[in-house]
């Protein structure tokens, strides 16, 4: 039987919260300057031009946009699947859900350059484009999310709550489809226009969602002094490390698919082979620091006990997400269209040439801002409503498992 779990609210007036307050604001300033400077002088401040449409803010905004998914992890195996071990961390899980995704979409907003356009983008749609199906699917996330933390906090609605959970699950599923689709429906890029970016998509949230809740529930746990146990950091990781593989193996499958397609062999040299630094990123940062050495960290059988060595391979998969996206989003508008196949193209609109691009400090500072601000807002919230647990030691978690765990460890000793 599991114990009854207590919420609380932190008091929020140590100076280590106050601080982390002021530099989350900092950055959050930084942001909002860096969009006054592209409404003000234009995108030619920024590294984007004709050719690269989608630069940096875009990459943090759709990695905040797809962790947002995969961070309502732990409050979906709790009311879907049943794991109540992980039912103290769904309010955690929710409201991260919602801060990513808000912060996400605000670096979206401002990178409009005119914001105040978002109203024609939502009072006239287009429902041929892909874009127009996201805005419902982000503002219905929200709504959905919001309705499930309220059925959990209010002790009235809580026999709802698994309903509940279970329209957030099918919803972030389809949220994240739609993320993947808006490159999925591109046919004009070679390195787009593939159904399975879709389920890579969703495969990215669970791993990048778990890394981020991961790095989430530990700070918390530091910060606030309350208990956090081996048993679900030890669950946690072991799944970080599960979904881990599961993009590599999407991902494998999206570059075997595409080296089978003849006319794909041109792009996917490029990629793989000849691309630079998304050449580097692939296979240096997105392959081999960001899934293969965390793969390693996560499931050696010394390393994986070390809570450091957890948060650091939480760390170097958020980094590989990072890269993954990079090549995928600019990597992809950087390889040149291919308007007339079989033939060389070549003008004065740099056709047939790969097209340059180098992130600026404006992107750089409203990405970071808009990151920024979806943790500020967690901090806020946890501040005002009870959302953090005030045990998460293992007793308290599973006390089932905590008391095998035990029996076991004390007949190893006495052997």
């Amino acid at each position: 039987m599991t114990l009854k779990t207590h919420f609380r609210e932190i008091e929020g007036r140590s100076p280590r919260y106050l601080l982390l307050l002021g530099g989350l604001l900092v950055l959050v300033a930084l942001g909002l300057f860096a969009a006054v400077l592209k409404g003000t002088y234009g995108h030619h401040i920024t590294g984007m031009n004709n050719q690269v449409v989608w630069g940096l803010p875009h990459i943090f905004a759709i990695l905040l946009i797809v962790a947002a998914s995969g961070a309502l992890n732990a409050a979906s195996f709790s009311s879907v699947f049943g794991r109540v071990a992980y039912k103290p961390l769904a309010r955690l899980s929710g409201v991260l859900a919602m801060t990513l995704l808000i912060g996400g979409l605000v670096i979206l907003v401002l990178d409009l350059g005119r914001p105040d356009r978002l109203v024609v983008a939502m009072t006239h749609y287009n429902f041929k484009s892909i874009f127009a199906w996201n805005i419902f699917l982000y503002t219905g996330f929200l709504a959905i999310v919001a309705v499930y933390l309220w059925f959990m906090i209010e002790k009235r609605m809580n026999r709802y709550s698994t309903i509940a959970g279970y329209t957030a699950f099918i919803w972030r599923l389809v949220l994240t489809t739609g993320t993947g689709s808006i490159f999925g429906f591109l046919v004009a890029r070679e390195a787009y226009d593939a159904a399975i970016l879709a389920p890579l998509f969703i495969a990215m949230s669970f791993s990048l969602g778990m890394a981020v809740f991961i790095l989430v529930t530990m700070a918390m746990a530091a910060g606030t002094e309350r208990p956090l146990g081996d048993l679900i950091l030890r669950r946690m990781k072991n799944l970080l490390g599960i979904f881990v593989a599961g993009v590599l193996y999407f991902v494998l499958v999206y570059h075997l698919t595409n080296l089978y397609a003849t006319r794909l062999h041109d792009v996917q040299g490029f990629i793989l082979l000849s691309g630079g630094i998304y050449t580097f990123l692939f296979w240096v940062v997105q392959v081999g620091i960001g899934s293969i050495v965390p793969l390693v960290m996560l499931f050696h059988p010394v390393w994986s006990q070390s809570r450091r060595v957890i948060a650091a391979a939480s760390g170097l998969v958020l980094v590989g997400g990072f890269a993954q996206l990079y090549v995928i989003v600019i990597g992809g508008q950087a390889y040149p269209l291919e308007m007339f196949p079989g033939y060389e193209m070549s003008s004065t609109f740099y056709d047939g040439v790969v097209a340059s691009y180098t992130p600026s400090m404006v992107e750089l500072m409203l990405g970071i801002g808009g990151t920024a601000f979806a943790f500020l807002l967690l901090a806020v919230v946890i501040k005002f409503l009870p959302i953090l647990p005030t045990s998460l030691a293992d007793a308290q978690v599973d006390p089932h498992a905590a008391r095998s765990t035990a029996s076991a460890q004390s007949a190893a000793a006495g052997a």
